[in-house]
């Protein structure tokens, strides 16, 4: 019967959470949806092995602890093959919201351009709304380098969506 409430309370905090989780993965990784989908399937395994000492703690930290990680690991390795992309959605039918999606589409477009760590430090940061300390511990890494790295994630963010506004001319 343990196992069974095990099972209940893992699938529980999957179902409330994943969507959270996987827009956070897929900011993570550069705005690739399949590449989220991997590795937030590959955190939550790793979250049901450890499940029964993090249950009643902070399951979505961990979640998340691994995620950025594992995000900066897998933007070290090159991949060689191909790289699906999906199809915009017609914003004209998109109606009032059209400007919202147009947004947040320009705003992970640029955040896909971001070094890896620099990425993970805004996105925790000001995404997750989380306090650099945490972000520290989430990376791994010194308070400072967190300040740095959002910084300069931030400053670039500024050059490259003040850069697709002004007309070249």
């Amino acid at each position: 019967m343990e196992e069974q409430s095990r099972a209940e309370g893992f699938d529980g905090f999957v179902a409330a959470r994943w969507p959270g989780l996987l827009h956070l993965a897929h900011l993570l990784v550069g705005g690739d949806r399949h590449r989220a989908e991997d590795l937030l399937q590959e955190a939550l395994v790793k979250l049901w092995f450890v499940w029964p000492k993090i249950a009643e703690e902070a399951p979505e930290a961990y979640v998340r602890q691994v995620l950025a990680r594992a995000a900066a690991r897998s933007a070290r390795r090159r991949w060689w093959g191909e790289r699906p992309v999906e199809q915009l959605p017609d914003l004209a039918a998109a109606g009032d919201m059209s400007s919202a999606v147009a947004e947040r589409s320009r705003l992970e477009a640029a955040l896909a351009q971001l070094p890896p760590r620099q990425r993970a430090a805004v996105v925790l940061r000001y995404y997750q709304d989380l306090p650099e300390r945490q972000v520290a511990e989430v990376l791994g890494c010194p308070v400072g380098t967190v300040r740095t790295h959002a910084s300069r994630g931030v400053a670039r963010l500024r050059r490259i969506l003040t850069d697709v506004i002004e007309p070249v001319g």
